[in-house]
């Protein structure tokens, strides 16, 4: 995972990095996002999305997941998948910030120890749609995908 320096120098509202405090508070959602996945834990995954949140996944359905009820519906077996070992963590994050809305992009290492040993170029990418929604940053749009179409049983261990 990236990590912040503990100190930062601000100017006209950005660090010494070049974010800002959106950007910054952005980075942190996701990257604890990204924690609760590998822990398993479905609370804090579920956090920080909004009701109406639209997913495209590697696993079907295809046509993809809409609304917080189905969101949740898909991560158990995820979930079973990782306890057998598998990764789930941040390489690379960069965001984007407007007022309203941001998007952030990201390269994971996602697989098994063995998927990781077989292929260790392979990186999940991952992208995000953000709004700022009763004065916070909220995902609206989640979008998962690996650089080639494998099978998804292979890849997930989900059929």
């Amino acid at each position: 995972m990236c990590v912040r320096p503990a100190l930062r120098a601000r100017r006209s509202g950005r660090s010494i990095l070049g974010m800002t405090s959106d950007e910054e508070q952005i980075r942190a959602l996701i990257e604890a996002w990204a924690a609760a996945v590998h822990r398993g834990d479905l609370v804090a995954v579920l956090a920080d999305h909004a009701a109406d949140i639209v997913m495209f996944d590697v696993p079907p359905p295809y046509e993809g997941v809409r609304g917080i009820d189905a969101y949740r519906a898909v991560w158990p077996p995820f979930f079973e998948w990782q306890a057998r070992g598998a990764v789930f963590a941040i390489e690379r994050l960069d965001v984007t910030a407007g007022s309203d809305v941001a998007f952030a992009c990201a390269l994971l290492r996602c697989g098994t120890p063995q998927d990781l040993a077989d292929r260790p170029a392979r990186r999940l990418r991952l992208t995000l749609g953000l709004r700022r929604q009763d004065g916070r940053w909220v995902v609206a749009h989640e979008h998962h995908s690996f650089p080639e179409a494998p099978e998804v049983a292979e890849v997930t261990g989900v059929e």
